[in-house]
């Protein structure tokens, strides 16, 4: 179900999208309203799902994480089983960053994955990944830069 937005909210998404923890003060006045009726706007936004929910962004490199990847997966059998249950064991990895079921390439899922170092990729790719079952291949391509690299929806 799409929301349909005024320019207030669309305003207020973009600043929020930018800055998690701008206060109401902050964007009543970036947004020319009084702080009750932008708190109104950002509670509604909230129920209606339109914000999911806060995080703070952190600086992989600081922490040690430099090689990050994408991963295309093939999976053997194309049937919802097999698909439930690599998505249920893909998720307890904490360095799949994103997980896609995509069309119109030879794999199944694509991830973007972040390790520490290639070591630490051939430990995730030998002792986790391909340890599910079904993964019949895996072709990986490593980032060497990313020159856009954004959370931000486009609100319009």
């Amino acid at each position: 179900m799409t929301i349909s937005l005024d320019r207030y909210d669309q305003h207020i998404l973009k600043l929020i999208q930018q800055n998690g923890r701008i206060s109401n003060q902050e964007l009543a006045a970036e947004i020319k309203l009084s702080p009750s009726p932008t708190l109104r706007r950002v509670k509604q936004l909230e129920e209606q799902g339109v914000i999911e929910g806060y995080v703070a962004l952190a600086n992989a490199k600081k922490l040690g994480l430099s090689l990050m990847a994408f991963l295309g997966i093939s999976m053997d059998k194309h049937i919802p089983e097999r698909f439930e249950a690599f998505e249920s064991a893909i998720a307890a990895y904490p360095e799949v960053l994103e997980c896609h079921l995509i069309t119109g390439q030879s794999a199944d899922y694509l991830l973007k994955v972040i390790v520490k170092d290639m070591e630490a990729y051939q430990h995730f790719l030998l002792h986790k990944l391909t340890k599910i079952e079904g993964v019949s291949g895996v072709h990986t391509s490593f980032v060497m830069k990313s020159p856009i690299n954004s959370t931000a929806l486009p609100v319009t």
